[in-house]
């Protein structure tokens, strides 16, 4: 698996917010991958702030989560494990951005010479992190680029609800349970409260047919609009900088 990844790193080099890889091989009885030494994963920064993250934070977060994936799918490949582990800050001149990292579930969903996408079939389980997975993968079907962008929804969702989504209270009774609820909760109600650019990123993900190509700059803009609506300052003081 880590050879495969290193094979989606090479594919990335050089776009932004993807850690460099400077050598991939095996030493002695290990496979090493050596790449840029990163800051702490949002899962630990969320924490750090005590499950708390301003509207500014995240919304800084939501436009390089959006630019990130649209650079993986421009290679034709899907992430499949979205979650706030597997993005990471970056240090000292590049602590304002936000890294991707973890290519271990990754997926080639077009051909590349040919163009020809893979077919929405159903498959025997779930594949990634059923926390933050979109509701399509959750009910097992073959995944695409919408799916990895409605995981970054459910992030977002989640970062802007102090730690919580609806079907988390569920997790201790398995996927089935959480499924039913992820299943009966309206995007309406689940962005009770947030700003309209979540609701209206989360209807636009659910509503992209399977092989659809995503406006990346649509959803982007979504988030960039708000945060000028509101009159923020991307000064790059995150919540986690003192």
């Amino acid at each position: 698996m880590l050879g495969y990844e290193s094979k989606l790193y090479e594919k990335l080099k050089g776009e932004p917010g993807v850690p460099t890889m400077y050598w991939y091989g095996v030493e002695g009885d290990f496979n090493v991958l050596v790449m840029d030494i990163l800051g702490p994963p949002l899962a630990s920064l969320f924490k750090f702030c005590e499950h708390k993250f301003s509207i500014k934070t995240i919304l800084i977060i939501a436009s390089q989560l959006v630019q990130r994936i649209e650079s993986l799918h421009s290679k034709n490949f899907i992430h499949r494990d979205i979650k706030p582990e597997n993005f990471l800050i970056g240090q000292g001149k590049k602590s304002q951005t936000v890294f991707m990292i973890d290519f271990g579930l990754s997926k080639r969903y077009r051909c590349p010479k040919i163009g020809t996408h893979i077919p929405l079939i159903e498959r025997g389980g779930i594949t990634g992190t059923p926390r933050y997975c979109s509701l399509n993968a959750h009910k097992h079907y073959e995944q695409s680029r919408r799916d990895d962008l409605e995981a970054i929804g459910n992030i977002l969702i989640y970062f802007c609800k102090e730690g919580n989504l609806p079907w988390m209270r569920a997790e201790e009774k398995g996927l089935k349970e959480m499924l039913k609820i992820k299943e009966n909760t309206t995007i309406e109600a689940l962005c009770e409260g947030l700003p309209a650019c979540f609701r209206q990123y989360m209807n636009y993900c659910r509503n992209l047919k399977f092989e659809q190509k995503p406006d990346y700059k649509y959803l982007k803009g979504l988030f960039e609009n708000t945060f000028n609506e509101q009159g923020f300052e991307n000064d790059g003081r995150f919540d986690w900088v003192i």
